[in-house]
């Protein structure tokens, strides 16, 4: 007969190693895996869940509690409105990886949005950060980067700092 406390132990490597290997790899983000931040929250996820877009970020949207895939900034200083969910590497030719960028803070007339983007793998940085820039600050943008995976982003502007996680899948 099996020691209650080694049936357990067995039990919970079992289960460890499953959720291991069900965590590791995405098939359908191309092999990329999902990282998780600080506080070991899921922080690049292939399909962004639809959700309430902050009050403060509903500016020219009809509905009156408009529902959108969007990412939100560490600091909350910023958002990210996905309107191509997935984003890919490369891009689609059907649609573009188009992002509504909205700033918490008014930021008229602003400066441009600087964006350093950072390819990471189970949170360390791999190969050279990639700049993009959106002319005149937040506000609508094509942002494509050069393969699958998961991108830290540090974006500054208008005296503004704030960074965030986007997955881009094959």
């Amino acid at each position: 007969m099996r020691h209650p406390s080694r049936t357990i132990t067995s039990l919970a490597v079992v289960v460890t190693a499953m959720l291991g290997v069900t965590a590791s790899a995405d098939p359908a983000s191309g092999g990329g895996a999902a990282e998780t931040d600080a506080h070991g929250s899921l922080s690049c996820q292939a399909h962004v869940p639809i959700k309430v877009l902050p009050p403060w970020a509903r500016a020219g949207f009809s509905e009156s509690v408009p529902r959108m895939p969007f990412v939100l900034g560490m600091d909350g200083s910023i958002a990210a409105i996905l309107w191509a969910n997935p984003l890919q590497s490369p891009p689609p030719k059907s649609h573009n990886n188009k992002i509504l960028w909205v700033s918490r803070a008014s930021t008229r007339p602003g400066s441009d949005l600087r964006i350093s983007a950072q390819a990471i793998t189970r949170s360390r940085p791999v190969g050279q950060p990639v700049q993009r820039v959106v002319e005149g600050g937040p506000g609508p943008s094509i942002i494509n980067l050069p393969h699958a995976g998961c991108y830290e982003l540090t974006l500054r502007w208008s005296g503004h700092t704030d960074r965030l996680d986007l997955e881009y899948v094959r």
